[in-house]
C-alpha cells in the first residue's frame, strides 16, 4: 500500500530550495555560482572554501552571491536539491509498486545511506539545520510510515516512533562521517549494518 500523509508520509516530493530565479541574468548567475561552488568544494573541501572565494572564482561581487545564497548552508542545500528531489521521486515510485513493507524499508534505508555516503562532505556543515528541514524530515516520515505498515503485519510490538528515530539517527551526516572517516567502514558494511539493525528492531 502507498504510505500517505495520514501515516506521516507525504505522497509528493518536498524540495530543499525555493524556485530558481526566472530572469535570464539572475538564472545565469545562479547556475554559475552553483557550478563554481561545486568545483571548489570538490577541489578543496567544503570547510576550506569561504563564500568570498566562491564569489571571486565566479567573477561576481559578494552582494550578488549573497542575494542568491545568504549563507554557505544555503549554497550546500542548493547543490543537494536536485538529487534530494530525485531520491524522493524514486522512492515514491517504488512505494507505488506495492512491495512488502519490510522489503520497502530495507530498500529505502539503502537508498538513503547511499545518498549520505555520496554527499557527506556537503551534508556535514548542514547537520544541525538539516534535521529540522522539511525535505530531510521527509526521510523520518517515510521510515515511520513503513514501520507502521510493518507493525500491522506482525504480532510483535514495535515502538514505531523510537525505532524510526534510531534508524533516522543512523543516517545522520555525523554518524556516516564517523563510520567512514574515523572507523574506515566501507559503504557496503554501513548499508548492511543499517539493514540488519532494522531487521532486528522489527523482528
Amino acid at each position: 500500500m502507498m504510505i500517505r500523509h495520514g501515516s506521516t508520509m507525504t505522497d509528493e516530493p518536498i524540495t530543499l530550495m525555493e524556485t530558481r530565479p526566472t530572469r535570464a541574468d539572475a538564472l545565469k548567475n545562479h547556475d554559475l555560482l552553483l557550478e563554481t561552488a561545486a568545483r571548489l568544494f570538490a577541489e578543496q573541501g567544503v570547510e576550506a572554501v569561504s563564500m568570498s572565494a566562491v564569489a571571486a572564482a565566479a567573477g561576481v561581487g559578494k552582494g550578488t552571491l549573497y542575494r542568491h545564497f545568504p549563507s554557505k548552508e544555503a549554497l550546500c542545500h542548493a547543490l543537494l536539491d536536485a538529487e534530494q528531489r530525485e531520491l524522493q521521486e524514486r522512492t515514491l515510485a517504488y512505494l507505488r509498486e506495492q512491495h512488502p513493507p519490510c522489503e520497502s524499508l530495507r530498500w529505502f534505508l539503502v537508498q538513503a545511506a547511499d545518498f549520505m555516503l555520496r554527499h557527506s562532505d556537503l551534508l556535514m556543515p548542514l547537520h544541525e539545520p538539516l534535521f529540522d528541514h522539511p525535505a530531510h524530515a521527509w526521510w523520518r516520515q517515510t521510515i515511520r510510515g513503513l514501520l507502521n505498515a510493518i507493525r500491522q503485519t506482525k504480532t510483535a510490538v514495535i515502538d514505531v516512533d523510537y525505532t524510526a528515530d534510531v534508524l533516522y539517527m543512523m543516517l545522520s551526516a555525523r554518524a556516516i562521517h564517523f563510520q567512514t572517516r574515523a572507523m574506515g567502514y566501507s559503504p557496503a558494511r554501513i548499508m548492511d549494518g543499517l539493514v540488519t539493525t532494522a531487521e532486528r528492531l522489527t523482528a
